[in-house]
């Protein structure tokens, strides 16, 4: 045995490492480095070389998913400037003033809700829309910005179908988009009449409604039924007396989101190999 004693000072902190080169100039892009980075810096020394792939591996990952999230927007605002009309001096004023900035924060800041291919050329006609026209208050293409984050697109697929028949039934809205019949206990019609809900409550369809000369909505009489002859059942999920409409703002939102401008210049994004794929419509 050695004359001298080995003593056993625990483990001992590794040096810090450095943090990936892909990483760092990731979190600069992205603004975050003088958090995470610091927050990596300290906790690197007490990490093992395992342990600092993990965290180098998760963080490469979310570097990249920002990376195509900048591309996606990227792309998205130079599909609106190539159908924007550059001549017209009233649009020039419209894209840089405040308000028009304000709307194009609103749209980018939340690009969580844009899950897909299909909302993203929602987003991307509404704002060209939106710098094209003056239909309806700044305001109101806020809240269809909200609209189109809060919406999944089985809703936007049943305001399709009632602007396309101006009125119809939940029932034939059901039927027109090729849903399998339904038991009324099941997930399926208690999903439906969610949906259908959350657009009435939301303020884009509402039941028909005759309305006087100066569009008054008139109070529906409730038709006479005799005593034992009222139906035991509930009104059904697919029914087919109610009629469902558009409301004024619903129209509206059809007007700003599901009218496409014509591109006024050709714009061809590039598109890596292997990414075409999931680009495609949902």
């Amino acid at each position: 045995m050695s004359d001298e004693a080995e003593i056993d000072d625990g483990p001992q902190p590794r040096e810090p490492s450095k943090v990936d080169p892909y990483i760092r100039a990731g979190m600069n892009a992205a603004g975050a480095f003088p958090f995470l980075g610091s927050l990596i810096s300290a906790a690197a020394g007490f990490w093992s070389e395992k342990e600092q792939e993990t965290i180098n591996n998760f963080i490469r990952a979310q570097m990249e998913m920002m990376r195509e999230e900048m591309g996606e927007k990227f792309r998205v605002l130079g599909e609106v400037i190539a159908r924007l009309d550059m001549h017209d001096e009233e649009i020039k004023k419209r894209i840089t003033s405040d308000e028009y900035q304000r709307i194009l924060k609103k749209a980018f800041r939340n690009w969580a809700g844009t899950e897909s291919r299909k909302k993203q050329e929602y987003v991307r006609n509404l704002l060209s829309n939106a710098a094209a026209t003056k239909l309806v208050s700044d305001d109101v293409v806020i809240l269809f910005l909200q609209w189109l984050e809060q919406y999944s697109e089985f809703h936007f697929e049943v305001i399709a179908e009632v602007y396309r028949a101006r009125q119809i039934s939940r029932g034939a809205i059901w039927s027109n988009l090729k849903r399998p019949p339904a038991r009324e206990d099941s997930a399926e019609a208690d999903l439906f009449k969610l949906l259908i809900r959350d657009l009435s409550t939301g303020g884009v369809i509402r039941q028909h409604r005759e309305t006087d000369w100066q569009g008054n909505f008139v109070k529906e009489r409730p038709a006479p039924t005799r005593k034992g002859q009222g139906s035991r059942t509930m009104t059904s999920a697919f029914d087919d007396e109610d009629q469902y409409e558009l409301t004024a703002l619903g129209q509206q939102f059809i007007h700003y989101v599901m009218n496409e401008l014509t591109p006024k210049i050709a714009y061809a994004p590039e598109v890596k190999p292997g990414k075409e794929a999931d680009n495609k419509d949902v």
